[in-house]
This record gives C-alpha cells, sequence and structure tokens, in this order.
C-alpha cells in the first residue's frame, strides 16, 4: 500500500510540473501582436479582440509606431500572428518593417492587414510582396445600386451579398448574412495561384474619389473590386489583407442592414470576421501527415527494394485540424502518384483502415528509383505535399517463368524444324533408289 501510495503521488507531481508546460506551448502557440493606429482602436474595435480572445489567443497590444516593437527575441520570433489596424502609417517602430513582415511570413508566421481610403506606403509595399495592389488614396469601393441606408451621400458605404464570397466555408464560414464595407479596393493577379479574391463587389461597383468626377476609367470595375483578398504561401502561411479597417469595427458588427424591401437583418460582418481571422491564424483548413506506411500486398513491413511487377499497398496518414483537435482526414479525391522522372501509375486513394488512406496498385514493368508522391491542394486547406524514394530491381533469373506463352509459335518452330532435320537426316541415310541392271 506504501509503494502504491508513493507511486501516486510521484504521479501527480509530475502532471504537476508538466501542466505549465504544456500550458505554456499551447499558448505560444497562438501568441498575437495586435498594432494599432491609435489606442482608441481598442476600444471601437473591442468586439473583434474578444472574439479572438474568447477562442484562446493571447494578445500583445501597440501602436504601430511604438519603437519597443520587435519580432524576435534570441534569433526566434515572438509571436506567432500579426494584425495590422493602422492603415495610415507611414513606418512602423522599433526593428519592424515590410521586409521584417514578410520575413516573419517567410518563417511561417500569419499575417491580417487592413488598408484605408488613405494608406501609408509601409502597408503598400507590403500588400505588393503579397500580391496585392491598392488603389490610391482618397479612393472608395462605391456602389450607387447596393448601399446602406445610413450612407453619407456618396454610396461609400456599400453592402456586399454573401454571394461575393470565395466559395470555402473554412475560409469565409457558411454565414448568408450581407456585409457593410467602407473602405477602399484592392487589386489581384488573377494568375498567381496563391492569391484569392475573399470577398469582391458586385457588378455594380467601381472604386474612385466620391469628391472628384470620373474622368478616366477607374482602376477597379465589378467583380474586379476586391475587398478583402488572401493569399496561402508556399509554406502554408497565410495572410488576409483588407482595404476597410471599419468592416471589423464594433459599429458594423452590430449594424442592420436594410436589404431593399425595409426589412432590416443583422449585418454579417462578426461572423465572416471570426471565420477568417480562425483560418488566417491556422486554427482552420490545416492538414498535417503524421505517418507513411507502403509493403509489399500481405506484409506489414517496408522491404528493402520491391521487384517489377509486384503489388504494392501505400497508406498515408493524416489529420485535419478541427476546434483546436486532430481528427483523421477522409477525402475522396487524394491521389498516389508512383513516380520515376515521370509519373507511371496515379491511383485514387480511398479510406483503407481505421484511420488511414490508401490504395493497392501493381509495380510497372519498368525497373529504377521511384517515389510515392503525394501532392494535394484544395482551395482552403494547407498543401500536402510528401515524397518517399524506392528502388525497383528487374526479376532475377530464377524468377522468370519456364515457359512464355507468348513464345509457343517459336517453340513451336524450332521443334519442326529439329524434327524436320531429323526426317530428312534419316531419309537421307536409309533410302536409296533401285539400280538398274546392265543388260549385255
Amino acid at each position: 500500500c506504501l509503494i502504491h501510495f508513493y507511486k501516486r503521488k510521484m504521479r501527480v507531481l509530475a502532471l504537476l510540473f508538466l501542466a505549465p508546460l504544456f500550458l505554456g506551448a499551447c499558448l505560444a502557440q497562438k501568441k498575437v501582436l495586435v498594432l494599432l493606429e491609435n489606442v482608441a482602436v481598442k476600444e471601437t474595435h473591442s468586439l473583434y479582440f474578444s472574439m479572438l480572445q474568447r477562442n484562446g489567443f493571447t494578445l500583445t497590444y501597440k501602436v504601430a509606431d511604438d519603437p519597443s516593437i520587435t519580432l524576435k527575441k534570441y534569433g526566434e520570433h515572438i509571436y506567432d500572428n500579426i494584425i495590422v489596424f493602422a492603415p495610415t502609417v507611414e513606418e512602423f517602430g522599433g526593428s519592424l518593417s515590410a521586409e521584417a513582415m514578410m520575413d516573419f511570413v517567410d518563417n511561417g508566421g500569419n499575417l491580417l492587414v487592413t488598408a484605408g481610403s488613405v494608406t501609408g506606403d509601409v502597408l503598400r509595399e507590403i500588400a505588393s510582396e503579397s500580391g496585392f495592389e491598392v488603389d490610391e488614396d482618397g479612393t472608395y469601393v462605391i456602389d450607387h445600386h447596393n448601399f446602406d441606408t445610413k450612407d453619407g451621400g456618396y454610396h461609400t458605404r456599400v453592402i456586399s451579398d454573401a454571394q461575393n464570397m470565395v466559395k470555402s466555408d473554412l475560409i469565409v464560414g457558411t454565414g448568408k448574412l450581407p456585409l457593410l464595407y467602407e473602405g477602399t479596393g484592392l487589386l489581384t493577379d488573377p494568375s498567381n495561384p496563391l492569391v484569392m479574391d475573399i470577398l469582391t463587389g458586385s457588378s455594380t461597383a467601381y472604386t474612385h474619389n466620391p469628391s472628384l468626377p470620373i474622368k478616366e476609367y477607374p482602376h477597379t470595375v465589378g467583380k474586379a473590386t476586391v475587398m478583402i483578398a488572401g493569399l496561402q504561401a508556399r509554406n502554408n502561411a497565410r495572410i488576409v489583407f483588407s482595404g476597410s479597417l471599419e468592416f471589423f469595427s464594433d459599429e458594423f458588427f452590430q449594424a442592420e442592414v436594410d436589404t431593399g424591401n425595409g426589412k432590416l437583418v443583422p449585418s454579417g460582418n462578426f461572423e465572416l470576421a471570426e471565420a477568417l481571422s480562425l483560418w488566417c491564424f491556422k486554427e482552420r483548413g490545416v492538414l498535417r501527415v503524421d505517418g507513411i506506411q507502403h509493403s509489399r500486398v500481405g506484409e506489414g513491413s517496408a522491404p528493402e527494394f520491391y521487384t517489377i511487377r509486384e503489388m504494392v499497398q501505400f497508406y498515408i496518414d493524416v489529420k485535419e485540424k478541427v476546434n483546436g483537435e486532430w481528427v483523421p482526414f477522409k477525402p475522396t479525391d487524394m491521389q498516389l502518384e508512383f513516380v520515376r522522372i515521370d509519373p507511371f501509375v496515379r491511383s485514387t486513394m480511398h479510406v483503407a483502415k481505421s484511420e488511414l488512406i490508401g490504395t493497392t496498385f501493381k509495380i510497372p514493368d519498368v525497373y529504377g528509383v521511384y517515389q510515392f508522391k503525394v501532392n494535394y491542394q484544395r482551395l482552403g486547406l494547407t498543401r500536402i505535399s510528401t515524397s518517399t524514394q524506392v528502388s525497383v530491381r528487374p526479376l532475377r533469373h530464377n524468377q522468370y517463368e519456364r515457359f512464355i506463352v507468348s513464345a509457343y509459335p517459336y517453340y513451336a518452330s524450332a521443334f519442326s524444324m529439329m524434327f524436320g532435320v531429323f526426317v530428312f537426316a534419316f531419309v537421307f541415310l536409309y533410302h536409296s533408289d533401285e539400280t538398274k541392271k546392265k543388260t549385255e
């Protein structure tokens, strides 16, 4: 009994010792630096910040030009995510700069930035490095057909329908309420596969300075008027760039929108802002590979090499982050490629075991060095790219078939030739013509 008591005591002490470490690790993964235009933004956007804290994020507030701002300590980044709610800032304080921001993204950090009708040069540089272009100062998104009743007369407080959002519930959620927007427009490059238009204007929207007459073609028109853009880099770092700071404000979160028939409905800004933030900060749409298995069919371990025409089974364990927990990811469109310079086999994987997806195929009749490759890219999800190299050898001399079916005609011709030679020799040796007797 005394031994069991000491064992239990040691377990409790171990848990008490390890609990702060696990808690610190969890908090370290959710550290957010919030750069503000001024201190008042913390009050005007309190609902948004409260939402982040409810989702487990630890927020550190700084004014954007604070000289004490630093991103690294002992060569490591202090924060995992950065929010910039300072549209007009010209230069960041401390050691922070546009180059430092891009280095932060290159190292896997996530970035959420808001611009405005007046946007500082440092934010324009960040946007340019991310694949976006912010419209000129003084411009707003204008829509004379879809504007809020509380608009000041310039039709810059526009209403965007939920149908103008990107078709991905992981990024924008499932909300269908109309959205309020007041800010500048963005322009994205449609040929850039990493950039996505998260929220666009309607077909009647455009960007221009509302106080000036239109003498030149607007910078963006119709669906090309992007309000919120996103990027997922090749290292799976994420950037969300909004042309409106007011979009995340308490006023817009609590506003009611007139849908045109005299009926007021709540705006969908809060739901979209929460979904965007969780996606941007990698609480949604995150995949990871926990393990890969491959072997001959019927065996359990990977061999030193494979032989041509063998049946092979391949399994991969993929997890998805859902509500903070890693659960099995079971897609129906993930494919495996068996590659030697070019793919020799491409097979769609299916749920094969309890938490694994896999497939079975026959190795081609070509030996060499191959790779099992899985390259999975879908909108809203982090990319999966794995490669496992294996050797494929030819058959040994004693593994070939004794008789090949396709060679039966040649076998027959050889034996028929031998039989013909035998008959010819027999006739030639043992047969002779009768000789005529000579008569005198």
